[in-house]
């Protein structure tokens, strides 16, 4: 030990083969806890003296007298200054690591929480991933936003909107764990309002395009010519008058080709209500080719997930040269119950698991007149079944 004065101290090692090792240390003493007036003496490391010149070794030494000098340990105040660095790492946390546990938090409470899971994961890191996935959260700031938000906001104004909420959510969760302080850059009114261009908050409604009802039975001819898990989801899906994400999210323990039912849980309906389907004996034929390919729980599974994507049928019907949409033949549905059969109106809402929208209605009507909806949707598939040349087919009782 070579003493450089102030409880300075140079101490040199050496170890078997030869090799020295040098290194700072500061050599103290504090009164021992018992309070009987005699000193512990410690000893302190600061450093190698490879990388700790005697300068830097002789302002830590004289910060540590002074440490000593107020009655405080030296070795305990690094103690707890390494855990308080330790403890300010694990609160950072980037932007898509809020993502994701944000999703994770609220995926639970959501409609369709798979689907809706998926839509927030895949709009986030398209459009906010590339440009501040990777940034602490705390250091999301305007600049960042509006740097996302700008090439959108004129072009693809519902998508920046969508993508602008979405942020703000995040953020907003974020300070509420403690992750992040201070306003949120990503709030609209009264901030980014004063920063984007104006456009009109209210946009032209796009209907789903739908096939007309008269062809429905040519288009299924085709479909069912074609191989494939996506063609045999969207013919499924026009049997049912299902919603595209009803059908993707299909499970083989929602099926019961026995009773002919189908069996959607509430947490998977758009009215987070209970929904049984009809299942035809053309729509149980399309399960049993189904259950020749089982890959996993959904009935029809995707390549490289477990769910088919929720583009595959609308991909198939382009290659079909198909100018509709999956969700059009809900209308292709509903066009032919009101113009080619008998049926009440309220029989084919219940088939498309339409949500009464008046309340006096909707406390009265408790059934979901299911017994009205199967002859209804057998009426459906012996009209999508005919054979094209017979042209539109008999009319449905």
């Amino acid at each position: 030990m070579y003493a450089d004065g102030g409880g300075l101290y140079l101490q040199v090692k050496t170890k078997d083969g030869g090799v020295t090792n040098k290194s700072w240390v500061f050599r103290y003493a504090i009164p021992e806890m018992r309070g009987n007036g005699r000193q512990k003496e410690r000893q302190m490391g600061l450093g190698s003296l490879n990388t700790i010149s005697i300068a830097e070794a002789r302002e830590k030494a004289l910060n540590c007298r002074k440490l000593r000098d107020q009655g405080i340990d030296p070795i305990e105040a690094r103690r707890a200054e390494r855990a308080n660095a330790a403890l300010e790492a694990a609160r950072v946390m980037t932007f898509d690591q809020c993502r994701d546990a944000f999703i994770a938090a609220k995926q639970a409470g959501w409609r369709n929480n798979v689907k809706h899971a998926s839509q927030w994961r895949s709009t986030v890191s398209t459009y906010v991933s590339p440009v501040f996935g990777k940034v602490s959260i705390g250091a999301v700031d305007t600049a960042l936003v509006t740097k996302v938000l700008q090439p959108l906001w004129t072009t693809k104004p519902e998508t920046a909107r969508r993508v602008r909420g979405r942020i703000e959510a995040i953020l907003d969760w974020a300070k509420a764990c403690g992750y992040r302080d201070g306003e949120n850059p990503a709030r609209f009114r009264g901030h980014l309002k004063h920063l984007l261009a104006d456009v009109p908050e209210v946009r032209r409604i796009r209907h789903h395009a739908a096939l007309p009802y008269t062809e429905v039975a040519a288009f299924v001819a085709e479909l069912r010519e074609r191989a494939g898990i996506a063609a045999r989801a969207l013919e499924f899906t026009i049997l049912t008058a299902a919603r595209t994400g009803e059908v993707i999210g299909a499970r083989w323990d929602e099926m019961n080709p026995r009773s002919k039912v189908w069996t959607l849980p509430a947490e998977r309906m758009k009215g987070s209500r209970e929904h049984r389907v009809l299942l035809t004996d053309a729509a149980i034929a399309v399960l049993e080719q189904m259950r020749e390919v089982r890959q996993n729980e959904f009935v029809f599974p995707g390549d490289r997930r477990a769910m088919m994507s929720n583009m595959a049928m609308e991909m198939l019907l382009r290659r079909m040269g198909c100018d509709v949409t999956v969700h059009g033949f809900r209308s292709t549905f509903r066009d032919w119950v009101a113009e080619r059969t008998n049926f009440p109106s309220e029989v084919a809402e219940a088939a498309l698991a339409h949500v009464v929208g008046d309340k006096v209605e909707a406390a009265y009507r408790r059934g979901d007149l299911f017994e009205k909806r199967r002859r209804l949707m057998e009426a459906w598939a012996e009209y999508c079944s005919e054979t094209p040349a017979r042209g539109i087919g008999r009319d449905a009782p």
